[in-house]
């Protein structure tokens, strides 16, 4: 199976954002999210929420039914909360898409395999939990040429991205103090 670079699948989502989606990140994608140009709507939840950013972005999805929630997670977050899966599709949010960065490694605590390694299904389990809207790359030009469709698609959609892991690099670091970072996200949710 080939990999995506996870950097360069993370930016087709940066520029295919429309200016009113909250996106939420953790763990390798808001590493590299963090790299790219910012708006009030980022949610990066850094220094650590490992595996609650699908929590998060559903609560955020309710309360704002008017927006598109895009959650950038990577895939030992997701193998923690699997069961926000569930609640995500019985709690009706058309709303968000869940994009699951998966490379068989807990990447930004040292590379350890996770449990499944890059075996899991997500794809399965994500149908299985009741969404509708279900994708699957492992190339960045079929990632290109999907991304419209994903963000475009009655929801909830789930997405798995295969990418490459990256050894070595440090993982993300806090872009500010939480409380300044949730008020600034509040009061663009406001607008």
């Amino acid at each position: 199976m080939s990999r995506l670079n996870a950097k360069e699948a993370l930016a087709v989502v940066h520029g295919a954002r429309a200016a009113n989606d909250v996106v939420v990140t953790t763990m390798t994608p808001a590493r590299d999210w963090m790299t790219m140009p910012q708006t009030p709507l980022d949610l990066v939840l850094v220094p650590s929420a490992m595996s609650h950013a699908t929590s998060m972005g559903l609560g955020i999805a309710l309360a704002q039914p008017e927006r598109r929630v895009i959650v950038c997670n990577g895939d030992g977050s997701m193998l923690m909360n699997l069961g926000s899966l569930v609640s995500i599709v019985a709690a009706g949010a058309q709303n968000v898409v869940v994009i699951v960065f998966d490379n068989g490694t807990y990447e930004v605590t040292g590379s350890q395999p996770v449990p499944g390694g890059s075996g899991t299904d997500f794809a399965t389990i994500a149908r299985g939990a009741g969404f509708r809207s279900v994708f699957d790359f492992d190339t960045l030009g079929a990632w290109e040429r999907g991304i419209a469709e994903v963000l475009n698609t009655d929801g909830p959609a789930f997405v798995v991205l295969h990418v490459e892991q990256v050894i070595g690099q440090p993982g993300p670091r806090s872009p500010g103090p939480a409380g300044d970072r949730a008020r600034r996200l509040m009061q663009a949710l406001q607008r």
